[in-house]
């Protein structure tokens, strides 16, 4: 990822840091003022720049470790079998109903998707499999949790509550909804101790952990710490990632809305001080996130007309768009990068003017203003984007994995096919990055993938090509899961390229990304990574 010394055959290690990169004869200088040894493990494999997902959720892995799983495709664990269409989601929960003698214990499940599983569930779905014991169900892409009347009760929601995102029937009843953060948090917080506990929040950390190595990924972005609790997020983080073991770097990004929860207006100065305070070349905070809308996976993303099929909308974050501003300010005068959740193209037109208020209120360069997930886009809005100097970390495997789903499902035929418009954001010289947005869930941690999906825009079937003129070259691609993604977390002149000076941490391949067939991408076998010069091999 050097354009100006694109290959070699032989890198120079020390101390964890890259020496020298070329062949064993151009690299000699070094070789012959130091004692060291040649190892040629790789001799025959294809060494990149370590592979970057710079958006990923390890701690809220901790969320689904024990629970029961309703999901439409088999577990990440491997361990449950996927539950497909709503008849099986429902025999499902009826069965667990009946294994558990004590009818006041709680059944507590996550995996529901409401695009696969014939749209939302409600309190009186719910109540038809039981209305004596609570039952508590995570959607898929955690941005909705479902409950039935029992739980209801047992959360303390009540007809007169007002609080963003608590769903309501057309009569103004509660239909048993929370969506997005200040909705799903009121509903989790009673439960997030038998939840989250610390050994199943490591437990999820370490596996996916793992996961990641198997894919090549030597570093990922955790976008949106500190959500829950971050003194607990934290303790984890230092207890699992710390650990010698551990295979990869983290890269932690504070959520406002929980810095806001615990320091009130002293969260810009507390994000702030992270970065020194809080700092080592495993783990290192950077920058913060809001939220403008909801999700793709959950169809609750806000769009611009005609809306969704059905003439509904989705919602928009915990902040209203026209408070944004204000809320970000601190942070944008401070010299911190804001990153903003953003799927719908309603959503990111309000991003859009954010991003111009913070810069008339005060000019930055090299600000590096973040738009995460840019699903539904106008080849304008990446213009604008360009215009304003911001950038994008697009989450494309939903082109792939839902693009033709969603053609019927939500959002109809021409914002489905042009879901992450890849091209347009290459056209008008946009720096972006693609990403996972895993936590046990939600695409897979696969970067290659990612990149495969970018170069051929292939629907589920294999074989429709969605919105062809948004296709990107292979050699963009790869940047965009290596210097590009580091670039997006300020990390460019540490990692992301086989660089001298840089940390020596390399993902190994067992055939050539840049030569295979381009369908053959995504199937590349792994043999490991390197991380800091040291060996780690993918345990078969």
């Amino acid at each position: 990822m050097d354009p100006g010394r694109p290959q070699g055959t032989a890198v120079a290690v020390k101390d964890g840091r890259i020496l020298s990169v070329g062949t064993l004869d151009t690299i000699k200088p070094w070789l012959d003022r130091y004692s060291h040894t040649v190892d040629k493990t790789f001799q025959d494999k294809i060494i990149l720049p370590g592979l970057i997902d710079p958006h990923t959720h390890f701690h809220w892995s901790g969320w689904v470790v024990g629970l029961h799983y309703l999901g439409p495709i088999d577990s990440p664990s491997g361990t449950d079998q996927a539950v497909q269409g709503r008849d099986q989601v429902i025999a499902r929960l009826k069965e667990l109903d009946e294994q558990l003698e004590d009818p006041d214990q709680p059944i507590f499940a996550w995996g529901f998707d409401p695009a696969f599983h014939g749209g939302h569930l409600d309190r009186e779905d719910l109540d038809a499999i039981s209305t004596e014991r609570p039952i508590w169900i995570l959607a898929y892409a955690i941005h909705y949790i479902y409950v039935n009347s029992r739980m209801l009760d047992l959360l303390g929601a009540t007809e007169s509550m007002h609080l963003h995102g608590l769903g309501r029937y057309p009569d103004g009843r509660l239909n048993g909804q929370f969506v997005e953060i200040e909705a799903t948090r009121f509903a989790l917080e009673p439960f997030r101790k038998e939840i989250m506990r610390p050994d199943r929040a490591k437990r999820g950390m370490r596996t996916l952990a793992e996961t990641a190595k198997r894919a090549g990924i030597t570093m990922t972005g955790d976008i949106g710490f500190g959500l829950t609790n971050f003194d607990e997020e934290w303790r984890d983080h230092e207890e699992t990632v710390l650990d010698p073991s551990f295979p990869l770097r983290m890269v932690l990004t504070p959520a406002d809305s929980g810095a806001r929860k615990d320091h009130g207006e002293l969260a810009p100065d507390f994000v702030a001080s992270l970065k020194s305070e809080r700092f080592n070349e495993k783990m290192r905070f950077h920058g913060v996130k809001f939220w403008a809308d909801g999700s793709y996976q959950a169809m609750s993303l806000r769009l611009k007309y005609p809306f969704f099929l059905d003439g509904d909308n989705g919602l928009r974050g915990e902040d209203t768009w026209d408070s944004l501003a204000d809320a970000m300010f601190p942070y944008w005068e401070r010299g911190i990068q804001i990153h903003v959740h953003a799927n719908g193209d309603e959503a990111v037109d309000a991003v859009l003017d954010v991003l111009a208020e913070l810069q008339r209120r005060l000019p930055r360069f090299d600000h590096r203003f973040t738009i995460e997930h840019y699903l539904i886009s106008s080849p304008m809005q990446a213009r604008r984007l360009k215009a304003l100097g911001g950038c994008a970390s697009v989450l494309i495997y939903y082109l792939h994995t839902r693009g033709q789903l969603q053609n019927e499902m939500g959002l109809g035929p021409d914002r489905a096919e042009a879901t992450g418009r890849l091209g347009s954001l290459v056209r008008e010289g946009v720096p972006f990055t693609l990403h996972s947005d895993h936590a046990f869930s939600v695409a897979p941690m696969h970067p290659l993938t990612a990149a495969w999906i970018a170069v051929t825009r292939k629907g589920q079937d294999g074989k429709t090509v969605m919105a062809p003129g948004e296709r990107i070259s292979r050699e963009q691609a790869l940047r965009a899961i290596t210097i590009d993604a580091a670039y997006i977390l300020r990390m460019e002149n540490e990692t992301g390229s086989i660089e001298i000076g840089k940390l020596a941490d390399f993902s190994i391949l067992e055939e050539d990304p840049t030569e295979i067939e381009i369908d053959g991408l995504k199937d590349i076998k792994i043999w490991g990574t390197v991380l800091g010069g040291v060996k780690q091999p993918v345990c078969d």
